[in-house]
């Protein structure tokens, strides 16, 4: 079976499966050691033998071929049609180094994921603007050094507005045309927060002071921002940040496509229409995507959560079983309309190029 050269859309439909796949061996296993299934074993029997058999049809590909398949077609990249005609935009989230190692693990990263011809890519900061100065030499840097359109994030934690208006016109005068803006966490000890107390008061601020230089991103909450009063009043809130000027939006990460499709829906019913590009989280470390997941109020599905858990301190199997489920998350997001990718790469590259190889797209 050659895919990629007779058989349209075979790879992403393949990867698909395989996620839908792994999901029911979840649900069986699940359900059996709950006592609602008896014998399982030649339910659980035929279920590894489809997956041998969807490996061996993702993984094959013709000797003399060696380039990466197309998502959308499956065939070669450098010969595929889709990948020209159907854009597929990514960008990447870095946060500032603060010591020499961090910035070398950066720079290493930014090296790895440079081949996938990003968009833009953003560049976080602290609470209370605790990295601000990072966050300015780490946009000037990865600008000068590597060309690239960066987009730094701003926050109503960020200062007063003469500092803001400063930080602004620093960043105009570097050549800067992005900016993302946030309403950022309050910081430990403040009891109130600055000048700005949401985030659609900052996009109107930056819009007085520069005009149009600054193409703006705003957060999106597909699971609701997990201090809104209701999910009403999320979706109000941020139709507010788009009135106020802002061009476009990222979400935060989530594993539900639904849960992005639904928000679209529901902001499009309020008269919304600027992109809202899909905020995607690698998985690479467990621990850490549940204490991140707590703190942000990201949901990570039963049966996904469960599937991980299990893997224990098997790294590599938490990466792979990461890149198949997110890959299949990415595949469902652009089939289903998401205008971009944006990758919470933890300045990390590994898992991040492990999902675009599996999307299509080379890193080398």
């Amino acid at each position: 079976m050659q895919l990629g050269v007779a058989n349209v859309n075979s790879i992403r439909l393949l990867h698909i499966a395989r996620g839908s796949l792994t999901e029911l061996d979840t649900q069986v296993r699940l359900r059996r050691d709950l006592g609602f299934l008896d014998d399982t074993q030649a339910l659980c029997s035929t279920i590894e033998r489809l997956f041998a058999k969807l490996n061996a049809f993702i993984a094959y590909k013709p000797k003399s071929v060696k380039q990466t398949l197309c998502w959308n077609c499956g065939s070669p990249v450098s010969s595929s049609p889709h990948l020209s005609v159907y854009p597929m935009p990514i960008s990447f989230e870095f946060f500032p180094p603060k010591t020499d190692e961090q910035r070398d693990t950066l720079d290493k990263s930014v090296a790895k994921l440079l081949p996938l011809k990003p968009e833009y890519v953003s560049v976080t900061f602290g609470a209370g603007g605790s990295t601000l100065n990072y966050t300015h030499d780490t946009v000037v840097a990865l600008k000068r050094e590597h060309a690239l359109d960066v987009a730094p994030h701003i926050s109503c934690m960020g200062g007063t507005r003469a500092e803001i208006k400063s930080l602004l016109d620093n960043y105009i005068a570097a050549g800067i045309t992005r900016l993302v803006a946030l309403r950022g966490d309050m910081p430990s000890g403040m009891a109130a927060f600055g000048e700005f107390h949401y985030a659609s008061d900052l996009v109107k601020f930056i819009r007085q002071q520069t005009g149009d230089h600054f193409h703006i991103e705003v957060a999106a909450y597909p699971e609701f921002h997990p201090q809104s009063e209701s999910a009403e009043a999320d979706l109000k809130h941020f139709k507010y940040k788009v009135d106020a000027g802002a061009d476009a939006a990222i979400t935060q990460y989530f594993y539900t496509p639904d849960a992005y499709f639904r928000f679209v829906e529901d902001v499009r019913k309020l008269g919304v229409t600027v992109p809202i590009v899909a905020g995607v989280m690698p998985i690479s470390n467990y621990s850490q995507l549940r204490r991140f997941s707590e703190m942000c109020g990201a949901e990570i599905p039963r049966w996904m959560a469960k599937r991980l858990h299990a893997f224990g301190d098997d790294a590599d199997s938490i990466r792979e079983f990461g890149a198949e489920m997110v890959a299949d998350l990415c595949y469902k997001l652009l089939a289903g309309g998401a205008p971009g990718i944006h990758f919470y790469t933890l300045n990390r590259s590994r898992a991040t190029i492990a999902i675009c190889e599996r999307l299509g797209l080379s890193a080398t």
